[in-house]
């Protein structure tokens, strides 16, 4: 088992305590995150397990981060995510900046910033991928940028409303208040990237609009950035229907999984054949994510990997019977 020491000097007890957090909490993320042991003694410590070289360039990093406040486990799994998935072909400076209220915003793996690139440079960008890699979060993102920079006047967030296995029945309230479970995600990230205020300023002016998917046929969307989120849930009626309302000056972003679709057994996904019929259309880009770009908690990643190796043994066992 290979092992790594590192040790911390001159010795700065306060900064110590920051960087392991209460009962070495941290200490115990990057364990579980990395595969690895971790032991200190003071400043000393010593890393065992076959990453263990990240595990050092992890904890130097948390230690430069611990100088002037305590860390708690997002900044530490984040760390994880950028030491393991960093680029060897791409600086840091290189990757697309997405201006937001919460500073400047690049994508935090090369897949990431592929994506965003994407959205920049194409009309239509499609993100496929498990959950977790910042499918949604990094279009609303490239929205809001769009929506600062004046090159869109108004942002149309549009989901398919099929409950993930579950019939919740009749749901009171207006039209928003029905499709508001639904499109709880996108929500969720325009207010960290607004502000909460904003955001309620931008739906009384109609700048931010909502849209069950059922309700656009009919519609052309001009000088708009249109989100549709979970569109493995869409049929391929659906997606055509979609993708032909796009009008001037719009730009789109398709987001889902095609792993998790909980539509009827015996309906198509629109989303699993789109890159078959337009995958040769110049304007049009797909961007597919490994589990390797998830950014959630350490566990995600391995729960992705776990159930891709289990399909794929189901798969073959089913083959040869």
């Amino acid at each position: 088992m290979h092992t790594e020491p590192l040790s911390f000097s001159p010795v700065d007890n306060q900064r110590l305590a920051n960087l392991c957090g209460p009962l070495d909490e941290n200490l115990k993320q990057i364990e579980i995150g990395l595969d690895v042991a971790v032991q200190r003694r003071g400043e000393h410590f010593k890393i065992q397990g076959e990453q263990a070289h990240a595990a050092v360039l992890a904890l130097t990093e948390l230690y430069l981060q611990a100088e002037k406040q305590p860390l708690d486990i997002e900044d530490v799994q984040l760390c994880l995510v950028e030491i393991q998935r960093q680029a060897p072909s791409a600086t840091h400076d290189e990757r697309p900046l997405l201006h937001t209220r919460r500073g400047e915003l690049r994508g935090r793996t090369p897949r990431q910033a592929d994506y965003i690139k994407a959205i920049l440079e194409h009309d239509i960008t499609f993100g496929i991928g498990p959950a977790g890699t910042g499918k949604t979060y990094l279009a609303v993102a490239c929205a809001v940028d769009a929506m600062e920079r004046d090159q869109v006047k108004r942002l149309v967030l549009v989901r398919p409303a099929v409950e993930a296995g579950e019939k919740l029945g009749f749901l009171p309230g207006d039209l928003a208040q029905k499709v508001d479970p639904y499109l709880r995600p996108l929500y969720d990230a325009l207010y960290d990237l607004m502000g909460f205020d904003k955001v309620t300023r931008m739906f009384e002016k109609g700048l931010i609009e909502i849209a069950p998917l059922a309700y656009m046929r009919g519609r052309t969307l001009n000088n708009s950035f249109i989100i549709l989120d979970e569109a493995q849930n869409t049929t391929p009626e659906q997606m055509k229907m979609f993708l032909t309302r796009i009008g001037f000056g719009s730009r789109a972003v398709i987001t889902g999984d095609v792993t998790q679709i909980d539509l009827a057994r015996h309906q198509k996904s629109g989303l699993v054949e789109v890159e078959r019929i337009l995958g040769k259309i110049r304007g049009i880009h797909f961007q597919h994510f490994q589990s390797e770009d998830v950014v959630r908690h350490p566990l995600v990643q391995k729960i992705v990997d776990a159930y891709e190796q289990w399909q794929d043994q189901d798969e073959n066992r089913q083959a040869k019977n």
